[in-house]
């Protein structure tokens, strides 16, 4: 292979490297290096900078372009502007129950407690909350909440985040590496005593732009690099999300828990297939949309669970299209938690009524003005115009599930988020814990500004504690460079496009949405014949401008995913949250106190999995599920 002549200087900086020292390889060297620049990434690099950290935010594509800005809805907060009787007690018992209590209660209860503090921080920095007529900030309906308690900025909620968070790191002139990815993470074997024995001391990648490599030094890492849908067919997930933080966590030694809960967003796109999964955000369910199937039938009444009938007053108020809950607040069948609309619509296209692209009707023309669907709806109206040449204020939208969000993720302290490996931090969607078998829609831009904070602060504060700063030797860059190079060496191999469409196939028709035995079982099998295909990838070209290449390394993240969750949704025998089992449809107790925890042992390429006892809520924590 024939190496393209560079010269020595930083791509964004153009300061001199030392690539003279060391064949050519970038280095750096810093206190915190946080992997992703997502609301979490960026929430966590700004905390590490406010601490005393030397910090670098190195991102897989464009400053500004995270997925986050696809999270439209808003931003979950028991602020009390609309309803005085909202408090963080009655948020976190929402999120435990919409995780059906596999959450993570001190998470849960972190996030519920801090979030208020994190909108009115972010407000403070500038951005644009949409208002109360008193001047409050706006909060709206969502999905398994009791109140509404959504901050929002119309349904641009999550671009107006980034853009704030984007805006005060740039300011605070935070070290920024564009297009760039991480492939490896760097462990000193002589210090530490967390995973399989010694700390995090960097990490190694290069730059997609020109394929030259860099070494980070540096006695922490912060993981917040997302999920992991595009491993499945139809997902609203952007092209970044190919589990990258979850398995280098892996590789290094941290476990991940409960990789069997994926999120099927009730509401993606159905046509045309160019933007299938693309994201409908809940909003439109929010501001008055309902649900109907090919009939016309508003079926959502009739896939009410017993749990929330239960909630429910004596009568159920059809003909005004909502239900009344014990406390006389009337809430439509269309916000119930996102799991249970998924299988509903599932259930009604598997039953002959879906529409003719095989979907269901999203339908809010009939029930709002046109201006007000404009003014509250702007991305929406406009995203349907043009991609699909629907006007979503005369006419209903065709939607259906799509593989959305992970609630599995790496292993983390509740109060630190740091993993069982010493200096190693994750936060956002690529941590586990925090939203159980189910997240509720709003919880996660909330998640990542409350838990992007604590991983950053306690990284810096770990990295500043850290007395010998631990070493990256010549031989582990030796051995990252020759992974990374390896697809190159090999003749008439593999496609990694044809890996990834053969991996896309197996997870959305036999890890989807619903599940039996004998599809895991199946599926476990293809991942190992697509395992075994993925030894013989083979790359043409050279290290600039390849794609090929971006996706030969990509693949070997997908495929240690990807089996995380099968053979975790093998094991569990139960349905709960985002995991519907069809030969064990409904919860189970046992399971219920269960966590599944997964590592990769330094020996094998084969997951290892295991029980592991859920934290024990404390008594007064308990005591808030018994109030009506």
């Amino acid at each position: 292979m024939t190496e393209a002549t560079h010269d020595d200087r930083h791509p964004m900086t153009g300061n001199r490297t030392d690539a003279g020292v060391d064949t050519g390889i970038e280095r750096h060297e810093y206190d915190v290096v946080v992997i992703g620049a997502g609301g979490a990434g960026l929430r966590a690099a700004i905390a590490a900078h406010d601490a005393g950290a030397r910090v670098a935010i190195v991102c897989k594509s464009l400053l500004g372009k995270a997925h986050t800005v696809m999270a439209e809805g808003g931003i979950a907060a028991a602020m009390g502007n609309l309803y005085a009787d909202d408090n963080w007690r009655v948020h976190f018992r929402d999120t435990m129950r919409g995780g059906k209590m596999l959450n993570n209660w001190r998470m849960a209860q972190l996030h519920a407690q801090e979030a208020p503090e994190r909108v009115l921080e972010l407000e403070e920095w500038g951005a644009l909350f949409d208002r109360t007529a008193d001047g409050l900030i706006s909060q709206r309906d969502f999905g398994g909440h009791r109140y509404a308690r959504l901050a929002h900025v119309g349904d641009r909620t999550g671009l107006e985040m980034i853009r704030t968070l984007q805006q005060r790191a740039v300011d605070l002139d935070i070290d920024v590496f564009m297009e760039f990815t991480v492939t490896e993470l760097f462990r000193d074997p002589s210090t530490g005593s967390g995973g399989t024995g010694g700390r995090i001391s960097g990490a190694f990648g290069y730059w997609r732009e020109t394929g030259r490599f860099v070494v980070f030094e540096s006695p922490t890492v912060v993981l917040a690099t997302g999920g992991i849908g595009k491993s499945y067919q139809v997902t609203s997930n952007s092209w970044e999300y190919t589990g990258d933080g979850h398995a280098l966590a892996m590789r290094a030694g941290a476990s991940l828990i409960n990789m069997e809960f994926v999120q099927f967003h009730p509401t993606g796109m159905v046509w045309p297939p160019s933007v299938k999964g693309l994201l409908v955000t809940e909003s439109v369910r929010g501001d008055g949309g309902v649900l109907k199937n090919a009939e016309g039938e508003r079926f959502m009444f009739d896939y009410i669970p017993e749990f929330f009938k239960k909630e429910t007053a004596d009568t159920i108020e059809e003909a005004e299209g909502w239900y009344t809950d014990k406390k006389n607040h009337r809430r439509p069948p269309e916000l119930l938690p996102r799991d249970e609309v998924a299988r509903a619509i599932n259930s009604e296209i598997k039953a002959g009524r879906g529409s003719p692209h095989g979907g269901v009707y999203l339908d809010i023309a009939s029930r709002r003005s046109p201006d007000f669907i404009r003014r509250r709806l702007p991305s929406m109206y406009h995203q349907f115009k043009e991609l699909a040449d629907v006007d979503i204020t005369q006419e209903p939208m065709e939607v259906g599930p799509t593989c959305h969000y992970v609630m599995g993720g790496v292993e983390v302290d509740a109060d630190t988020e740091q993993s069982i490996v010493e200096g190693l931090y994750a936060a956002g969607e690529v941590a586990g814990g925090m939203h159980g078998s189910n997240r509720l829609g709003g919880n996660s831009l909330s998640d990542l500004l409350v838990f992007g904070r604590r991983a950053g602060h306690n990284a810096a504060y770990h990295s500043m504690r850290t007395k010998q700063r631990p070493t990256v030797s010549a031989e582990q860059v030796k051995a990252a460079s020759a992974a990374a190079l390896h697809p190159f060496e090999v003749e008439g191999g593999e496609n990694p496009y044809t890996i990834q469409t053969d991996l896309q196939d197996v997870m959305q028709r036999l890890v989807g949405i619903i599940r039996t035995e004998a599809e895991l079982r199946d599926s476990l099998a293809e991942i190992e014949r697509l395992k075994e295909r993925a030894k013989r990838l083979s790359v043409e070209g050279h290290r600039q401008y390849n794609p090929g290449w971006h996706l030969a390394l990509d693949l070997a993240n997908m495929l240690v995913v990807s089996e995380c969750i099968a053979k975790a949704a093998l094991e569990r025998q139960e349905s709960r949250g985002g995991h519907t089992r069809d030969d064990y449809p409904t919860p189970d107790d046992g399971w219920g106190a269960l966590n599944l925890v997964l590592t990769l042992p330094s020996d094998s390429d084969s997951v290892d999995l295991k029980h592991q006892p859920l934290p024990v809520m404390p008594d007064d924590l308990k005591t808030l599920f018994e109030e009506s």
